[in-house]
Parts: C-alpha cells; sequence; structure tokens
C-alpha cells in the first residue's frame, strides 16, 4: 500500500492542452541543465492546496518511446519525493534533447525543484518579499 505522499493521483497532473498552454505562456521560468522549468499559481478553478506537475517530452529528445517514457517516469518519481515541499501552484517540466541517455537527470531535477520554491512564492503586499508593510497613523 503506498502512502499518499509517495502517490501521483490524477488531482496531481496538469490534463488539458489549455493547461500547459497557459503554463507556456505565462509561467515563471527556470533553466535546468537537461530541463526548464516552468512555474504558476494555481488555476482559480484548481484545488489551491495541492501542487500539480504536467511534463512534456517530445520527440527532438529521443525519436525512441521507451526513452521518453523512462525520462518521466524519473520526473514523476522526483515530483513524488518533493511534493510536500513544493507550494502549491502548477509546474510543468520540458525536457531538453540533452537529456536523452542520461542516467544522472535526478540532481538537475532537485535543483530545479529548489528553485520552483523560490519562483512560487506568494506575492507580497510590500516591496520586499516577507516583509509587512507597516500603517502609521496619519499625523495633522
Amino acid at each position: 500500500m503506498t502512502t499518499p505522499s509517495s502517490s501521483f493521483p490524477p488531482s496531481a497532473r496538469l490534463h488539458t492542452p489549455g493547461e500547459f498552454q497557459r503554463m507556456l505562456r505565462d509561467g515563471k521560468r527556470s533553466h535546468g541543465r537537461y530541463f526548464r522549468l516552468h512555474v504558476m499559481a494555481p488555476a482559480p478553478s484548481a484545488d489551491a492546496s495541492e501542487s500539480r506537475l504536467g511534463i512534456t517530452v517530445s520527440k527532438r529528445v529521443s525519436k525512441r518511446a521507451v526513452e521518453r517514457n523512462r525520462i518521466k517516469r524519473i520526473v514523476r518519481e522526483s515530483f513524488r519525493h518533493c511534493r510536500e515541499r513544493l507550494p502549491p501552484g502548477d509546474y510543468l517540466l520540458v525536457a531538453k534533447p540533452e537529456c536523452a541517455g542520461i542516467d544522472a537527470l535526478s540532481s538537475d531535477l532537485d535543483t530545479l525543484w529548489r528553485r520552483a520554491v523560490s519562483l512560487n512564492q506568494a506575492a507580497a503586499t510590500g516591496t520586499m518579499p516577507g516583509c509587512v508593510p507597516s500603517v502609521s497613523a496619519p499625523s495633522d
């Protein structure tokens, strides 16, 4: 039996082409050696308390489906392990052609997941992240 943190339910995935297009168009980007990560706050219709993942591995990466599926399995496994630490939001990983045939993809993924935390910070009300603006009484 799997624990909730190690599962990858349908609610934790991006499904529709529109969701992928929105991420590619509007998401904040971070580049790794083998992947490009797009991060975005959760869509208004989605559950705002969980992280969702989308994976794109095109035929440019590898003509062989078995290789593309291997890359996707590695990405899903990495996401399962770090999902609890990620802020709620949508994450899209796009594989670069350089990742074909590489066995050590997890170090690049770990780096991107750490960057994702800073990319998906909630918008602060002040000019400095994490600072609360002070409110002073008007002086007469």
